[in-house]
C-alpha cells in the first residue's frame, strides 16, 4: 500500500470526474458529487486536504489508494 501524498481538492475532483462522478451541487465550501447511488463530498479550500479526508473520499468511491493514485497521473 502506497502512502498518500498531500493533495489539493482540484486534484481529487479531477479523479472523481475521471471515474464517472458528476457535480451534483455546490454548497458553501463543499462540492457534492454523485454517481449512481454514491455520494462524495469534497471540501474546497485553498490549502491541502488532510490525509484522513482524502482517505475517506477514496473509501467512499470504492477504489484502493493505489488505484486512486494511478488515476492522478
Amino acid at each position: 500500500m502506497t502512502s498518500l501524498p498531500t493533495l489539493k481538492s482540484r486534484q481529487v475532483i479531477r479523479v472523481l470526474i475521471r471515474i464517472g462522478f458528476i457535480e451534483h451541487r455546490h454548497k458553501g465550501s463543499h462540492k457534492i458529487f454523485k454517481r449512481d447511488n454514491q455520494r462524495v463530498v469534497v471540501p474546497i479550500h485553498n490549502r491541502d486536504l488532510k490525509k484522513g479526508t482524502v482517505k475517506n473520499i477514496i473509501d467512499q468511491t470504492g477504489l484502493t489508494v493505489d488505484e486512486f493514485l494511478n488515476l492522478l497521473k
